[in-house]
């Protein structure tokens, strides 16, 4: 169950990479309030699998749910509840406000990597209960 995979490694690099580059250097509309969400859910996934060999199933959901988890404190004001100071690396990670748009973007990113997976035949089967 505990292994160190190579590829989903590098895949947590690249779009932790691609993370930065939008937080760093973009300030439009779309790709910024959007891309991130959608992006954060894939790298949370693939830093679990790059440690974990679990089915691809279970895992997304997982990490669909603790996204969600996080949107709901973000809603129910954590940050402000903890006095976490504005723009502390602990205030940046958690967020600060819900918005309904985060759900469907973590949404869409957690349907985007079981399809990947699917599509590229990285899990077995019975992860998709075929």
């Amino acid at each position: 169950m505990v292994r160190f995979n190579i590829r989903y490694f590098l895949l947590s690099l690249l779009i932790l990479g691609a993370e930065i580059f939008i937080a760093a250097r973009l300030n439009d509309s779309i790709v910024r309030p959007y891309g991130g969400d959608y992006l954060v859910v894939m790298l949370l996934y693939c830093m679990v699998r790059t440690f974990l060999d679990t089915p691809v199933i279970p895992t997304a959901l997982a990490v669909l749910l603790f996204s969600y988890l996080i949107e709901f404190l973000q809603y129910e004001k954590l940050a402000d509840h903890l006095h976490l100071k504005p723009g502390s690396v602990a205030r940046i990670m958690l967020g600060d406000y819900f918005t309904w748009n985060d759900i469907i973007a973590y949404s869409l990113g957690i349907v985007s990597v079981v399809a990947l997976e699917k599509w590229l035949g990285q899990p077995s089967k019975q992860a998709f209960h075929e």
